[in-house]
């Protein structure tokens, strides 16, 4: 309600014009508003559609292990609770420092002061065809749904240039999404600014084991197509399909701005140690600043760059200095360190520490009794003590013979058979968070005052809130100082809207006989009555699980491609796949395919999965195409659902001259028992009729291999970003067995697994052991079938039919095309 009073406080309020709503303007409206929230009157511009959100965690995204929506710093709400006004996908197309006023594309606003965070663009190589389409950068989330978008298609090609961090994390992310990917770098090895050529070398075979290919030395010459990518061309004369290039070759300051508004430049905008540029109501900070010949390209500088201006702009003393940086990296489940000067040089030894078995290397660079280098790989457990050697210019001379061991050797003539003890031995001013620059001390401290968990330490010192990688060391400092009352690794809450564990979640539904999402919300005193897109997908999952006969699904629950029972794609169209049982069809099945394909000028590609994939296909023409489908005989493939996918099989004793026993005919009977059920994560199964394992069992969720004797029955597989063999389960004599087991098992899986975990994460949380002892009673095996069949009894339905039959008055019939017209 406005007050004169009111009024006169805003009319005193300086106005304060942000361009760019990047990771280094949050943390610098975060320290504003801790410390003066009343002190500006703010207006953010972001050419982005959106505010700020964690950059460094797009890669989770690009792998689907995260959502978006997850890695978002700052919603539109904590915008609207502190009073900050938006211009969120609008650009600034000027600056006017003589009237003091920012131009954006829909008006002008004035300012007292001017910051400046535009950050920094992808270096885009202007080689010939970069401006093809399917030609992306990797810098936002527009990049990072590109990338998705083209991994739609799984068995299209990707051609990353540039091995860098950034390359690495998008080539492991199409990867992960099932793409073929090229990683082409023009260096001698892989990371090259922060590896060594051993280091380099180790994560070039880990890639390659991972189903990456590399090329170093590598010299694109240039990229072609005929409206978009089709192949990239090498100097060597190489050709590398790509239905996507992915340009991950550096970054540049985004400053167009600052030089058209005549501040003083260097290769990014000049500030001085308060983020002053020439004029002094402009300041800068991020990625487009320069500051004593350096810029930034990590986030911890930046977020120290923040910290310095707000101290400026509230009257406050501070400085900003450039301190020393360390690397600690995780590319696709390898664990990276470098720290220092690593070259090469006269008067300087290596100590060199190489475990090859574990796939471990570690070299230490000594320069007058001082370490002035490290780089590891495999193990980093102790990098942040070695870090603090080199910062700290420690003399080495006395720890010299066991320096390469760790603190854990130091002082006590060997190892400690405490793990927590290099954690322990570390001084007070050890950096814990590089992004953030949180000491030992610091979070010492905030447990001193009451801290006792890892959200805790997050919240007062902001120690692993941004990549996450030192998470592991912040629990262990937790550990050592709180001791039998902290347990590390302790499972997190299921979103925001409860403290409840899934596992929490999972119990109380059953104790309770929660049957209803509303019972949900109120007897477990959910924090928002409905949930959120985090809580209700797994809450709506668990109800199904455990009541399949009292509950009914919630399909506004679901995610958009289970609720059209169909995969989206990039420009909004659909793909289609129907189910071939154990990848086995017939002439009038694909008579239908094909004439539902040219009806409805669908694409078709044969998948991995042993499925026909249907693409392009229009919304409002779902139901007439499943329709036709399903008139075949054909029913949903369910290539879109957390549930059983395909059940991939050989040919067996039907054809092959080494089958030993019919596993295609097993396959579709497991097929036809499984399909439809509902489980935490998708369930891929692979039969294969003998041991050279032609339909590669050994790689999925379930695989059997058969044998001269019977089956053996594998499980917990994993063939995306973690690769992964199965593990034997049990070997049994019948097929009815096999059936029995497998769905036992996939039965134990949906009842405690946590929703979104694989069943390879799943077993490896509650051991194989416990899953043996679990299924190796004949009683609890048949319990196990029954709740299944309950559930397939209420679940095992064809959705396309349903859907058809439920909305046909919605649509307009379409006219069929005669067989004819396909021959």
């Amino acid at each position: 309600m406005w007050s004169p009073a009111t009024s006169e406080m805003e009319n005193s309020m300086q106005k304060m014009v942000i361009i760019g709503a990047g990771m280094a303007s949050g943390r610098l409206l975060e320290h504003i508003h801790e410390a003066q929230p009343d002190a500006f009157e703010v207006t953010i511009f972001n050419a982005e559609p959106r505010g700020n959100y964690n950059r460094i965690m797009l890669s989770p995204v690009l792998a689907g292990d995260r959502s978006f929506e997850e890695i978002v710093t700052h919603d539109d709400d904590w915008y609207a609770d502190n009073n900050i006004t938006t211009r969120f996908g609008e650009k600034v197309t000027g600056i006017d420092r003589e009237r003091k006023v920012v131009i954006g594309e829909k008006g002008e606003v004035a300012y007292d002061k001017l910051i400046l965070a535009t950050g920094s663009a992808p270096f885009i190589i202007p080689m010939p065809g970069h401006d093809l389409p399917g030609v992306v950068g990797y810098r936002d989330l527009e990049d990072t749904n590109a990338m998705i978008d083209a991994a739609a298609n799984r068995e299209a090609s990707a051609v990353v240039i540039g091995g860098g961090l950034l390359g690495l994390e998008a080539a492991a992310g199409l990867r992960m999404q099932g793409m073929e990917v090229t990683v082409l770098h023009i260096a001698g090895h892989l990371m090259d600014r922060q590896l060594d050529e051993a280091a380099g070398y180790l994560l070039k075979n880990d890639l390659e084991k991972r189903g990456i290919r590399v090329i170093v030395e590598a010299n694109t010459k240039q990229i072609v197509g005929n409206g978009k990518v089709e192949k990239v061309l090498l100097d060597d004369g190489t050709e590398l399909p790509a239905d996507i290039v992915v340009m991950a070759a550096g970054i540049r300051p985004a400053v167009q701005l600052g030089h058209e508004a005549g501040l003083d430049m260097g290769r990014a905008i000049k500030v001085d140690a308060q983020m002053r540029t020439s004029d002094p109501d402009v300041f800068a900070v991020g990625e487009c600043v320069e500051f004593d010949d350096n810029i930034f390209g990590l986030v911890a500088p930046l977020y120290d760059q923040a910290k310095v201006l707000a101290n400026t702009l509230l009257g406050k003393e501070d400085t900003f200095t450039v301190r020393e940086i360390s690397t600690k990296l995780k590319v696709t489940g390898c664990d990276l360190f470098s720290a220092g000067d690593f070259a090469e040089g006269e008067g300087r030894e290596d100590i060199v520490f190489r475990d090859p078995k574990r796939r471990v290397y570690k070299r230490l660079i000594v320069e007058n009794d001082r370490l002035i280098g490290a780089v590891m790989y495999g193990d980093t457990a102790d990098s942040n003590w070695f870090f603090g050697l080199i910062k700290d210019g420690t003399d080495i001379e006395e720890m010299r013979e066991t320096l390469i061991f760790g603190p854990s050797f130091q002082g006590g003539g060997g190892a400690s058979v405490d793990p927590l003890a290099a954690v322990a031995a570390l001084p007070l001013e050890a950096e814990i968070c590089g992004c953030n620059g949180v000491c030992k001390g610091d979070i010492i401290k905030a447990i001193e005052g009451g801290v006792q968990t890892l959200d805790g330490v997050r919240t007062e010192t902001k120690a692993s809130a941004s990549c996450g990688t030192c998470t592991g060391l912040v629990e262990q400092v937790l550990a050592v100082s709180l001791g039998d009352g902290f347990e590390i690794k302790a499972e997190k809450p299921i979103c925001k809207c409860t403290d409840l564990t899934h596992e929490d979640v999972r119990r109380l539904i059953k104790a309770q006989e929660l049957k209803t999402q509303p019972a949900v919300w109120q007897e477990l005193a959910w924090k928002t009555p409905n949930g959120c897109h985090v809580c209700r997908p797994a809450v709506n999952y668990y109800l199904l699980s455990d009541w399949p006969l009292e509950y009914q699904d919630d399909l506004q629950s679901r995610f958009v491609n289970e609720r059209n029972h169909a995969n989206i794609q990039k420009d909004g169209t659909y793909s289609v796949m129907p189910r071939m049982w154990g990848g086995m069809t017939t002439p009038d099945e694909l008579i239908a395919v094909a004439t539902a394909a040219k009806k409805f000028s669908a694409a078709v590609k044969v998948t991995g999965g042993q499925r026909i994939d249907l693409l392009g296909i229009k919304k409002e023409d779902l139901p007439a195409i499943w329709s036709d489908l399903n008139d075949a005989g054909m029913v949903s493939g369910h290539g879109y659902t957390k549930g059983l996918r395909t059940v991939k099989t050989c040919v067996g004793t039907d054809w092959c001259r080494f089958g030993t026993q019919d596993s295609t005919g097993l396959g579709i009977k497991l097929e036809k028992k499984l399909w439809g059920s509902w489980t935490p994560h998708k369930v891929k199964l692979g039969v294969s009729g003998c041991p050279r394992n032609c339909a590669e069992s050994t790689c999925k969720d379930v695989g059997i291999i058969c044998v001269d004797s019977g089956y053996q029955i594998s499980v917990a597989g994993a063939a995306g970003m973690d690769v992964k063999m199965t593990e034997s389960l049990v070997d049994v004599a019948t097929e009815a067995e096999v059936e029995e087991w497998v769905t036992a098992f996939v039965q134990l899986y949906r009842e405690n697994g946590k929703y979104l975990d694989r069943a390879y994460k799943w077993v490896a949380k509650v051991g194989l052991d416990w899953v043996k002892e679990e299924l190796s009673d004949s009683d609890t095996r048949k319990a196990l079938v029954d709740r299944f069949d309950i559930s397939q009894s209420v679940y095992q339905k064809d959705p396309w039919a349903d859907h058809v039959r439920n909305r046909a008055d919605q649509y307009k019939p379409i006219a069929d095309l005669t067989k004819e017209a396909v021959t």
